[in-house]
């Protein structure tokens, strides 16, 4: 994998805004050339820098699913299993490591608040998790 350059970085940024912009308007934007955006594309795909393109949906479009954040204090050194029993919630959208009081942070979404109270009670009984702290997102000021 080679590193990510100055360009890079600003191609990624514009992609980040609008992953189907057309590449005759990230070249001028980039002051580079159509053949060096599709180059740059393809090798960040091909190293594995850029994951793939998705869709983002106004949040009043799905007014229906429950946010959350949750901080998770981790027993230990069982970090790693506790990642691995995470990973299988499909209601864990990200998750993190980090440095602090807290091991991990998730990133969680669920349909109902019923649906929230199970999943937060099985968090909380995956071995290893001795603590949590769960906050629900309510609006997002930026995105």
């Amino acid at each position: 994998m080679r590193d990510v350059d100055e360009l890079d970085e600003r191609l990624i940024a514009e992609l980040r805004l609008n992953g189907r912009e057309p590449v005759a308007t990230l070249a001028h934007r980039l002051g580079v050339t159509r053949a060096t955006i599709n180059n740059r594309i393809n090798r960040l795909v091909d190293d594995g820098i850029v994951l793939g393109f998705t869709v983002r949906v106004r949040e009043d479009v799905s007014t229906d699913v429950v946010r959350a954040v949750s901080l998770i204090e981790v027993e230990g050194r069982t970090t790693s299993d506790v990642i691995d029993r995470l990973r299988g919630f499909p209601e864990v959208h990200a998750l993190h490591t980090t440095n602090g009081g807290w091991d991990l942070v998730a990133d969680l979404r669920t349909d109902s608040l019923a649906s929230f109270d199970r999943l937060l009670a099985r968090i909380r009984g995956v071995e290893g998790v001795i603590n949590s702290e769960t906050s629900l997102l309510l609006s997002s000021a930026l995105r």
